[in-house]
């Protein structure tokens, strides 16, 4: 070979890499668009979720509605969630990422502002309604992506980065809201949300691109109509239990019919092509135990954001404000540390992340079962920002973990399921908390008003005895999600590093359809 060929050949392969390395930054270029973009739009549709909590007796009042009536803003909300997370992985396989992106984006832009300029109460049940269904697709749509545009070295890092949107917005929403509340209109908490996610559909238009492959699946209606019913009806059972009763008719009829509803939507999906949930994932040992961790530590998890501020307000006499601002700290520092965990996630696995993450819950969660009358803010402050931090170190490796045993073409079924799943936790969760409060609060009340013979007409007293009656009734909460955390930081120990396993589901429903 002349010298001539060798330079050309030379010339040629400096081309080549060149072009390769063109090629490779173009790839991250995009990738960084498009995850920043949903990056933004996760972060306003998560504080969405805790936004309006406080804000919600200024809204009772303007509208001249009933606390009852009032909650339904947030039993909605989360009752929406629960019928649409369970089709996602049908719409990922039918719609493009950036047709399901704006769809979604705009779905919750629309009702974000028919909330703001709502004119009765009617309006602003319906704007909550359509952006519940948007913000139901957004947490499994952006994890599917996120697995698809990372490799499993860094799908860590991403899901950390990711988890900032997840934990620090809604964290930050009661304190955000009770500043606002306290000096303006809670009709400003809508149209700060509303200019936000508007440049972010734009953005979106203009940046995102589609990343996975779609399909012409067929709809499977009478699983949806299931579904609905089922999901639909243990949300409300559990979202109004509480105030209800666990006795009453309605609530008692909602358990049934959502009970029956739900075997046989499962019943169903194992015996179809094309199933809404896949349930046949749960052969993967890794994504079972993960997720049954994932479930216990939601609960778990729940059962300090319902009660704290119960405490803070209805024992201790806090304004909402401030009791928002106890919340404030774990949030920031899930914050910060959902990208710091994940890249250690990405070194050493989720094992023990999750060990240490749940040794810090449960003594932490522990130290909240000795609640008091007198115990100061600053105490219960430091033990709950304590607790996120550990919750920090174990949210998203065990997510990330269960995941990361399925092949590429199941994750949209794991992230519909996860979720789906940690919907149903949460709402137990908040009903079984409070719930035991309630009930032993009640109990704890009675008993020290026989033992120190309080007479009902001595207000003061009673007053003493019914915060004192409900501070146990929340220590009694807080032992029962620390015998939670207990079981869930023993299953901790059997968490092995995995990898995508091959699709033998996906690829059975190739072949019988």
């Amino acid at each position: 070979m002349s010298s001539e060929d060798l330079h050309t050949d030379n010339f040629k392969g400096k081309g080549l890499v060149k072009m390769n390395t063109q090629t490779q930054q173009s790839d991250q270029a995009r990738t960084r668009s498009i995850f920043g973009v949903m990056i933004m739009g996760a972060l306003v549709a998560f504080l969405n979720q805790t936004l309006i909590n406080i804000a919600l007796p200024q809204m009772m009042d303007h509208f001249h509605v009933t606390a009852a009536t009032g909650n339904w803003l947030t039993t909605i909300f989360m009752l929406v969630n629960g019928i649409v997370i369970p089709i996602t992985a049908f719409l990922m396989n039918r719609f493009t990422t950036r047709q399901l992106y704006i769809t979604a984006m705009g779905l919750f832009t629309v009702g974000t502002l028919l909330c703001g300029i709502a004119p009765t109460f009617s309006v602003i049940l319906v704007g909550r309604v359509v952006q519940a269904a948007g913000a139901g697709i957004l947490f499994p749509l952006i994890t599917n992506v996120i697995f698809t545009l990372f490799p499993p070295d860094r799908r860590g890092f991403a899901m950390g980065i990711f988890g900032v949107a997840m934990n620090f917005a809604p964290a930050v929403g009661p304190t955000l809201s009770g500043l606002i509340v306290e000096h303006y209109s809670w009709r400003v908490l809508f149209f700060m949300m509303f200019p936000i996610a508007l440049i972010n559909v734009i953005a979106a238009i203009i940046l995102v691109k589609n990343v996975t492959e779609t399909s012409r699946p067929k709809l499977d209606v009478l699983g949806v109509i299931l579904s609905t019913i089922g999901f639909g009806g243990l949300l409300y059972a559990f979202a109004t239990g509480g105030t209800k009763g666990w006795t009453s008719t309605e609530v008692l009829a909602m358990f049934i019919v959502g009970g029956i509803s739900i075997l046989f939507f499962i019943f169903r999906q194992l015996k179809i092509d094309q199933p809404l949930l896949e349930f046949r994932i749960f052969r993967y040992r890794m994504f079972t135990l993960t997720t049954i961790i994932n479930v216990i530590v939601t609960m778990a998890m729940f059962s300090g954001m319902i009660l704290m501020p119960i405490y803070m307000q209805n024992v201790r006499g806090f304004s909402p404000f401030l009791s928002g601002l106890l919340l404030l700290p774990g949030g920031i520092v899930m914050g910060i540390m959902s990208p710091i965990t994940g890249r250690l996630f990405d070194k050493f696995g989720a094992r023990w992340l999750a060990v240490i993450g749940l040794a810090i819950t449960v003594v932490t969660t522990y130290e909240l079962t000795k609640l008091e009358t007198t115990t100061t803010f600053m105490y219960v402050m430091i033990v709950y920002t304590v607790r996120m931090f550990g919750m920090s170190l174990l949210m998203m490796p065990i997510f990330t973990a269960g995941l990361n045993e399925l092949a590429l073409s199941l994750n949209k079924y794991g992230t519909a399921m996860v979720n789906t799943l940690r919907m149903v936790a949460g709402a137990v969760g908040m009903a079984f908390f409070v719930s035991i409060m309630m009930n032993q609060g009640e109990k704890h009340v009675k008993n020290i008003v026989m033992n120190q013979q309080i007479l009902p007409t001595d207000k003061g007293s009673m007053t003493e005895a019914v915060n004192q009656g409900t501070a146990m009734g929340i220590n009694d909460a807080f032992m029962i999600a620390t015998i939670l955390s207990v079981i869930a930081f023993v299953l901790a120990f059997f968490i092995r590093k995995t990898s995508p396993k091959e699709d033998t589901i996906t690829n059975r429903v190739k072949k019988a359809s």
